[in-house]
């Protein structure tokens, strides 16, 4: 499988997709994408995008996307899926598959009103490259248990994508960030929540994602991208109900994640 699994769409201060660019560009390369290729769009998860009222925020994702990825990758042939009539046709058609960020509850819960996760699954499968950004990363994992989304909807199933055998928590923040310079965070940490998760599904790994930084798999070979180092999460057997935290540079070859 060809995987570009990015944490985030946006940093403060910078135009959309402005710090991926770079990945995006090494990645269409490595994939042979060119002007012709056939890039499917899957903006579900956008919902109140660019003050458009749901629906209509799907058309202005696309248009948001679209425009970065014929102007900056030269990729002009790109389609949102949710124009298709015949879905699943259009998944089957494409060259490649992206996967925009948001709401991961409503991005999979019209995934699974469309049959679109097992069709995109076995689509990726079979070799097409996909990229995914924050829910679209998220979703390549087993299941969404480890998004920070709101449940806005209930999805027919917390099941996704399974192309990874570990949870991803895009946008991965350090415990007790500060609000401001006199007031520190005195609720639940991302950390607290992930240990919760662990404490239930003590088997799975969780990898933290930060801003900036993406993971990027190529068959066997799985690597982190981008600026910052990656954490990552296992329920530690000898503390009972504790963490235990490993730390990864950015270019670290992760692989052994892919054979837990």
């Amino acid at each position: 499988m060809h995987l570009l699994l990015i944490s985030n769409s946006t940093n403060f201060g910078e135009p959309y997709l402005a710090w991926a660019i770079s990945q995006l560009e090494l990645f269409k390369q490595q994939q042979g994408l060119t002007e012709k290729s056939r890039i499917l769009f899957v903006p579900f998860a956008g919902v109140f995008i660019q003050q458009q009222a749901y629906p209509k925020s799907y058309d202005a994702y696309e248009a948001r996307v679209k425009k970065v990825f014929a102007e900056k990758l030269g990729l002009e042939n790109f389609h949102s899926v949710h124009h298709s009539e015949n879905k699943l046709q259009a998944v089957k058609e494409a060259d490649c598959i992206v996967v925009g960020g948001g709401n991961t509850f409503h991005l999979v819960a019209e995934m699974h009103r469309y049959g679109l996760m097992d069709a995109i699954r076995e689509k990726v499968k079979e070799g097409t490259p996909y990229i995914g950004w924050s829910a679209g990363s998220n979703i390549a994992c087993p299941t969404l248990c480890t998004t920070n989304d709101m449940p806005i909807v209930q999805p027919a199933s917390f099941e996704t994508l399974r192309l990874l055998p570990f949870q991803i928590n895009p946008h991965y923040l350090d415990p007790h960030p500060e609000i401001d310079k006199m007031i520190k965070h005195g609720g639940e940490t991302r950390q607290d929540r992930l240990n919760e998760y662990l404490a239930v599904n003590q088997q799975m790994t969780v990898v933290g994602l930060r801003e900036a930084t993406a993971l990027w798999m190529e068959g066997e070979h799985l690597a982190l991208k981008g600026g910052k180092p990656m954490v990552v999460f296992h329920y530690d057997e000898n503390e009972t109900g504790k963490l235990r935290v490993e730390s990864y540079e950015p270019n670290s070859d992760v692989s052994f994640l892919l054979h837990p």
